[in-house]
């Protein structure tokens, strides 16, 4: 099977392109490939290729959501759904011609619905309900060690009154005399290039296909109430900033029989006061003293669950990085643990006693570092104190 072209390439025209471009794109590619007008052998399919093309980039929301995911973002869209609300009826009515029925004799088609095979079929079945998103922070450790909560979550439920009717118990629903119950109304419009249908939910029942006399007091005629419901969710351990946790069918109900959405939790990781989180691998910058780094030392670094002694070697400089194996954060597509890294910084003090200054100008003398003391004052009592 064939990848499909990018939308605005079928069209030819650039992806920032206004209605109005979208549409003089749409208008010279129908005229041109019209399957009435055209003796292109392929005419057909490109035909289907351009109308797709334009009812997705005509309508503000399916294109923002192919602008954002492309062709994957309309996955969930029948081909019934793509070509809903699209006004081609004003594509065909501007090309000028006069009021005839066009040529006909190349065995052209009823409607833009029969070329693409569901002229004819019941818009009015069920409708899968909307997918529901609910944030939540937890701490680094809650991430670490995993979590088991109850949340709240704000989403539509079936009616319990009157259990999605609609109605009112008790009272009586009439088939709809506009559409004869099928919900919908076809339209049959003359065009320069031939015949042009479009289906259309009945206004009379609002697509219902029934006429309610009575409806329920409780949702008011919705089917549907809004509704606070208690779930429980499990967050694995290590779960990173940002996941997304799916949990089927607990997202708005589906209306006319249609499946519920899913609920989706999203997660945010705060930010700790000690480390940074690199994957599975968490870094945290010890600061240590001149001393610790000089001679070596053992030193406590702090781990999400307690402390353990590191061994500092003599001679350690700044930036020098440290790895405690298995101290990070729990992998979440197999078993153990990232490591722990501990980035040294070594720490000038501000504030040095005299007898401090004294003993590093005694270091500085044996090691032959030139030292310059703009205090010379406190120099001379140092040179004093050393010579005697």
């Amino acid at each position: 099977m064939a990848e499909k072209r990018d939308y605005y390439e079928v069209l030819g025209v650039e992806k920032g392109a206004d209605k109005k471009e979208i549409k003089k794109a749409y208008r010279k590619l129908a005229m041109k490939y019209h399957p009435d007008v055209s003796e292109d052998e392929e005419s057909g399919e490109k035909f289907k290729e351009i109308s797709e093309a334009y009812a997705v980039l005509s309508d503000a929301e399916k294109r923002q959501t192919y602008d954002q995911y492309g062709h994957a973002g309309m996955n969930g869209f029948s081909q019934e759904d793509i070509f809903n609300n699209a006004n081609f009826e004003d594509i065909f009515r501007g090309f000028g011609f006069g009021g005839g029925q066009g040529n006909r004799q190349s065995g052209g088609f009823e409607s833009i619905f029969d070329l693409f095979g569901f002229g004819g079929g019941n818009r009015n079945g069920p409708v899968q309900g909307d997918d529901v998103y609910y944030e939540m922070s937890i701490t680094l450790e809650e991430a670490a060690s995993g979590l088991e909560t109850d949340v709240e979550i704000p989403h539509k439920k079936t009616c319990p009154h009157c259990h999605g009717s609609k109605a009112e118990p008790g009272t009586n629903t009439k088939t709809c005399p506009e559409c004869g119950g099928s919900g919908q109304v076809r339209q049959v419009s003359n065009t320069p290039l031939g015949q042009f249908a479009t289906v259309r939910p009945c206004r009379t029942c609002r697509g219902e296909g029934q006429i309610i006399e009575t409806p329920c007091t409780e949702c008011h005629g919705r089917g549907i109430v809004n509704h606070q419901s208690t779930i429980h969710i499990k967050i694995p351990a290590g779960v990173e900033d940002g996941s997304r946790l799916r949990v089927p069918g607990e997202g708005d109900v589906g209306e006319k029989g249609g499946a519920p959405g899913d609920l989706y939790v999203i997660i945010g990781v705060k930010q700790h006061q000690l480390f940074h989180r690199e994957g599975s691998d968490l870094v945290y910058n010890m600061p240590i003293s001149f001393v610790q780094a000089s001679i070596g030392a053992t030193v406590e670094a702090p781990t999400l669950t307690g402390a353990v002694d590191l061994k500092i070697p003599a001679g350690t400089q700044t930036g020098t990085s440290f790895r405690i194996k298995g101290e990070g954060m729990p992998h979440l597509r197999w078993n153990g643990k990232g490591n722990l890294y501990v980035k040294v910084k070594i720490v000038t003090p501000k504030k040095l006693s005299p007898k401090q200054k004294e003993l590093l100008v005694e270091f500085a003398e044996v090691s032959g570092e030139e030292i310059y003391i703009e205090d010379k004052g406190f120099f001379d009592k140092v040179k004093d104190a050393i010579n005697h």
